[in-house]
């Protein structure tokens, strides 16, 4: 009998550039296919932290070129764009893939909202990591223009935005609806792009949502049998770029608490996987 699986990919897992992504799109299609092939059902998930903060970079530089023309592009409108690059290779690579096995399946990418709380904490604690590494001179240059910073799990500086937890997806039918019609289906990507309700609309916000969150609100929703998250590093470890590292091949929910607890976890990164 076939399982129900949601595979939430990192966004630094998929590459720094364009080329990159690509690539690491062909790689994971192949693995993701094994699984189709084998009689499961797939629903893809995906971070954007990088992607999201080279548009943010790219929309900036326009704004500040020809500032009469353009105007500040909304974070939220800058997560909504890399669902769409990032799910365009990734459905492209597993269409591509399915279709050399000669299997018979669409791919779809879908544009999904998450719906946040206006009254999060996390909008008064920015945490989430976004955008390229830094220097500390060049993270120190941002601050000084107003824009958080923080030290990355010892990778180097980047900027953090607010990064509130789900609520719901609003496009939770239809995708429920296309897995039920055999689709493999890309959504949630980047964590989703966060919208707060105000009565029958949909307001966009400067936000982040975690993807590793939104991965495991999208599994309780569709009822997955399994949540599987795929990063850029070997597995979770404690002691983190430390003499004494030690990588964890299996953990109880209680030992998950106490390294929580110990804080051996970075905000934004590892932490939110481990919870």
């Amino acid at each position: 009998m076939g399982k129900r699986i949601v595979i939430a990919l990192g966004g630094n897992a998929l590459g720094e550039n364009l080329p990159e992504q690509m690539a690491a799109a062909r790689g994971t299609a192949r693995a993701i296919a094994d699984l189709i092939q084998a009689g499961h059902e797939v629903v893809v998930a995906h971070g954007n932290g990088p992607q999201v903060g080279m548009i943010q970079k790219a929309m900036a530089e326009l704004t500040r070129s020809d500032p009469e023309r353009y105007i500040p592009c909304p974070l939220s409108v800058c997560v909504a764009m890399s669902q769409g690059y990032i799910g365009y290779d990734l459905q492209n690579a597993l269409r591509e893939e399915l279709m050399d096995r000669g299997i018979d399946k669409g791919v779809a990418t879908v544009l999904t909202q998450v719906e946040v709380d206006p009254a999060d904490p996390a909008f008064q604690h920015p945490t989430k990591p976004i955008g390229a590494f830094m220097t500390q001179a060049e993270a120190e240059e941002m601050r000084r223009r107003g824009n958080p910073v923080m030290e990355d799990a010892g990778r180097g500086w980047r900027r953090v935005v607010a990064s509130p937890k789900p609520v719901s997806i609003v496009e939770i039918k239809s995708i429920r609806d296309m897995v039920a019609a055999g689709l493999v289906v890309v959504a949630c990507g980047g964590g989703g792009i966060p919208v707060v309700r105000e009565g029958c609309r949909l307001r966009g916000v400067s936000a982040v949502i975690d993807k590793d969150f939104a991965s495991a609100r999208l599994a309780q929703m569709i009822g997955a049998d399994y949540l599987v998250i795929l990063t850029a590093v070997e597995r979770v470890a404690v002691n983190y770029a430390k003499p004494d590292q030690r990588w964890l091949s299996r953990i109880s929910v209680e030992e998950a608490r106490a390294y929580i607890a110990q804080g051996q976890f970075a905000p934004g990164s590892m932490l939110p996987k481990v919870e």
